[in-house]
């Protein structure tokens, strides 16, 4: 009779054991699915290609130029600020009219920045320039630019500083052979943009392309 009782008692906490186990794996289960998923490092959500950014001394009174040349001769620079597919999307003067609106109020802005972005790619060689358009004085001035490849991850392609001496003073910064989602030789071999964009007037030497295969229409 005994043995009865304990067998019966034991059964009695076998189920109830058995019952609070499932209801920890279920919630355990439950907490688990709630978990947002890790971001993938690097990972970045848009249509830019390449972007390149160029920067100089906040609230600095000089005029500094960013130009781009794609593989088909394409030029983007102040004067032409959309070519191929390329953008100049912020032409930053100095500190000429570079203010701010702020709830109806004109807030001056200090950064001084320019920035160009590629929204396709081809095969061929890019070329980054920087020009010293309007300068307040005889010091150097200090230059940044970054090239980055943003897709599918974000990859430096060049960061770098370089001194302007003066008006009109222009340097190649970067240049780059991109094939198929490869880089290649980058380097800094001289290369005037200006005198390009001279010669050929504000379009550029080369022609419109075609988003999805990336060939030159004719203009």
């Amino acid at each position: 009779m005994f043995d009865e009782l304990r067998d019966g008692e034991f059964d009695a906490f076998t189920d109830l054991l058995f019952n609070a186990l499932v209801g920890f794996a279920f919630m355990f289960f439950i907490a688990f699915a709630m978990i947002n998923p890790v971001a993938e490092t690097g990972k970045i959500d848009t249509d830019v290609e390449i972007l390149i950014t160029m920067r100089w001394p906040d609230g600095h009174e000089d005029d500094v130029d960013v130009y781009v040349e794609d593989p088909v001769g394409n030029i983007v620079w102040y004067n032409d600020r959309e070519t191929g597919l390329m953008h100049l999307d912020r032409d930053d003067r100095g500190q000429f009219k570079d203010v701010l609106l702020i709830n109806g109020e004109e807030i001056e802005n200090p950064l001084n920045q320019e920035t160009v972005s590629v929204r396709g790619l081809m095969n061929g060689e890019y070329v980054v320039n920087v020009v010293h358009f309007i300068a307040t004085s005889v010091d150097p001035l200090p230059v940044t630019v970054k090239v980055e490849k943003m897709n599918p991850s974000v990859r430096v392609i060049y960061y770098g500083e370089v001194e302007l001496t003066g008006t009109g003073d222009e340097v190649t910064v970067a240049r780059f052979t991109l094939q198929d989602d490869e880089i290649r030789d980058v380097n800094n071999r001289q290369k005037s943009l200006v005198e390009a964009t001279r010669r050929t007037g504000p379009a550029g030497p080369g022609g419109d392309q075609d988003a999805a295969t990336g060939e030159v229409v004719a203009q």
